[in-house]
């Protein structure tokens, strides 16, 4: 067999494409491909192909996740498109995800738990918004409701809170600011029942 062609990949310039007989074979970064010597013409083995694929794409693709990682947490989702988009392939992504979650650097709950801590602190929502968020992350169903359900939340307290922080200087009564109210809240996942409870606590002892 023979290296017939490389080509530079278009979302990471570090990464060649390298053609076997004509055939797409394998990715390799610029630095293994020439520490390797690999080079057009070259002749190359089935041995020679498996190391680069199972070891050095391997190697370099775990270094380049635990330094995505190491800048805060991510999810398992975000990690593997991160090396998809970098240009290692399925397998390799895979492995790499494998890994570093047995080693702890990936976990999808923790991941959870520094999501919700983060909204609920700086722009909070309902539990329901929060779930579909994390959903659309990547973040499978059971992960996400088994946090939640230790997971403490007056909903109702957080409507309130919203909304005298939101709508505190307005006046309550005026139709058309609770109008606004209810379009905010129900924008961010609270039920039209949550809302009237916040609304009317609010109103009964603020005296309007």
């Amino acid at each position: 067999m023979k290296i017939t062609a490389i080509e530079r990949n278009k979302k990471n310039k570090d990464r060649f494409t390298v053609f076997v007989d004509n055939q797409p074979s394998f990715t390799i970064s610029e630095e293994d491909y020439l520490s390797l010597n690999l080079y057009e013409e070259r002749e190359i083995t089935d041995d020679e192909i498996d190391y680069i694929k199972n070891e050095v794409n391997f190697r370099r693709a775990k270094s380049a996740a635990v330094k995505y990682l190491s800048m805060k947490l991510r999810s398992e989702r975000e990690v593997y498109l991160k090396l998809i988009n970098e240009g290692y392939g399925r397998k390799t992504a895979d492995r790499v995800i494998e890994e570093l979650k047995s080693l702890g650097y990936i976990n999808d709950k923790l991941y959870v738990q520094k999501y919700i801590f983060d909204r609920s602190k700086l722009k909070p929502k309902s539990k329901k918004l929060l779930k579909l968020e994390l959903i659309s992350k990547g973040i499978k169903e059971e992960d996400i409701d088994e946090v939640m359900a230790d997971w403490k939340v007056d909903e109702r307290v957080v409507a309130e809170s919203l909304i005298r922080k939101k709508f505190g200087k307005y006046d309550l009564s005026d139709e058309k600011i609770a109008k606004r109210i209810f379009l905010f809240l129900h924008h961010r996942g609270f039920s039209y029942e949550i809302i009237n409870e916040a609304l009317k606590n609010i109103k009964d002892g603020s005296g309007y």
